[in-house]
């Protein structure tokens, strides 16, 4: 049922104290062992904090995702850390629903793809060297801060399904987009997607004229698109368009798998998964439990990449998980989680922020943005560089003005574009059916 390392840690508190009435406290527990979770365990043990990582499913499990690793989330990833490639991306081919394909090749590697449950398993591992301890098969029914399961208000009671409770001076809820741990913080939502994905496995043939290369699709529906990511001798295929277009999502999908001349081949898996972003307002702790990753309601508004958020805001989760702990009263934890909070903010923040701008364009004028990756070089090597990491759509606005203008200018209400302007004869640009 379980998977188990000893919680060794390093340096003090590298053990779970004593309650005081025979229970074991934990410095940190934390609930979920995707990115954000592995990435927030890792943080606390390399602190030398006992840490207990509860997982409900055995590991490694399946996810619904792209799996495309961009620079932010190389950048956040444990030191020695060996990304599992299954390939590594130097093009992009952009279609309008269809038209308009062009695709755009670059000289280095714009980001790579990975299978996500590899990849959160090998995190899960970093986590397991640095001191952290895994439990898998635990489910986790509520938190409590108050009440008789809590022996004092430095403690806080995980209390799993069947009733088995684990005590910690600091909780950190990474248990996914429909988190328990994000329902006791009181997460806040104001924008929920449907993505609808199909592992399909191709001949060598089919694999090799994808080696290198993914497709991004701008969708029919407003917001909405759709991706190829190949891995191998497997294609990813997705969509994902707002909640509410589910049988259109589901059309849309099917429509683009025959588009690509993909139909006659059977999915190994078929999933489907909700993301969701967070309110500008939304709480991103109670008391001495925080939220990270999909928990917390943190992505990209525009393209929904999650990896890089779960991996940042779950570090960062982590390292002030370390500080709550140590607080000896309430006022020194709820200062702590603010000061958390205040990282989120002034980082993820940003940049979810100008994403939720580029979605409202995006979901206005679809042809205007294709237009301008496709045929505008400059629009492209932004798109090239806050691929590769090294710089975000936050810091192109803030040091370009007349970037920010013009996305002003664009995000006024207007008709979307039904068509793209023809690309310019730019030798990185080629067509591609």
């Amino acid at each position: 049922m379980s998977s188990e390392n000893s919680a060794g840690g390093n340096g003090t508190g590298g053990h779970a104290a004593d309650a005081g009435g025979g229970g074991q406290v934990w410095d940190v527990v934390i609930v979920g062992a995707g990115p954000a979770g592995a990435s927030a365990a890792y943080a606390a043990a390399v602190a030398g904090r006992s840490v207990l990582l509860l997982e409900k499913a055995e590991l490694p499990r399946y996810k619904t995702c792209g799996g495309g690793i961009i620079g932010p989330s190389r950048d956040a990833l444990p030191p020695g850390f060996e990304l599992p490639f299954r390939d590594r991306i130097d093009a992009v081919t952009f279609s309008l629903d269809g038209r308009f394909t062009r695709t755009r090749r670059s000289r280095h590697m714009l980001f790579g793809l990975v299978n996500r449950a590899d990849f959160d398993h090998q995190l899960v591992e970093h986590a397991q060297k640095a001191g952290a301890e895994l439990r898998t098969g635990a489910t986790v029914a509520r938190v409590e801060q108050h009440g008789s399961a809590v022996p004092d208000r430095r403690t806080v009671a995980v209390i799993l399904q069947g009733g088995e409770t684990i005590l910690a001076r600091a909780v950190v809820g990474a248990d996914g987009s429909a988190s328990r741990i994000g329902a006791h913080v009181g997460v806040k939502l104001d924008q929920v997607d449907l993505g609808l994905e199909a592992e399909i496995p191709v001949p060598e043939t089919v694999a090799e004229d994808w080696k290198g290369r993914v497709l991004i699709d701008w969708g029919p529906m407003p917001g909405s698109y759709g991706w190829v990511f190949p891995k191998g001798d497997t294609l990813t295929v997705g969509v994902i368009s707002a909640r509410g277009e589910g049988a259109a999502t589901k059309r849309y999908l099917e429509d683009f798998i025959a588009r690509l001349g993909l139909a006659g081949f059977e999915p190994s898996v078929s999933s489907g998964h909700l993301t969701r972003c967070r309110a500008d307002d939304s709480p991103l702790s109670r008391g001495r439990v925080l939220v990270c990753g999909d928990a917390a309601g943190l992505l990209e508004p525009w393209t929904r990449e999650g990896i890089s958020f779960a991996l940042r805001s779950g570090r960062l989760a982590g390292e002030w998980a370390v500080r709550v702990s140590e607080a000896h009263d309430a006022v020194d934890a709820r200062r702590q989680a603010l000061n958390y909070a205040f990282a989120v903010k002034a980082g993820l923040g940003v940049e979810m922020s100008v994403g939720k701008r580029m979605l409202t364009v995006f979901e206005r004028r679809p042809g205007v943005l294709h237009a301008a990756i496709t045929g505008f070089r400059p629009a492209w090597k932004a798109f090239a560089r806050i691929t590769r990491g090294s710089t975000t759509l936050g810091e192109i606005v803030r040091t370009y003005p007349m970037a920010g203008r013009v996305l002003s200018r664009m995000d006024r209400p207007a008709a979307a574009s039904s068509a793209a302007p023809s690309v310019d004869d730019d030798p990185e640009a080629t067509s591609r059916p």
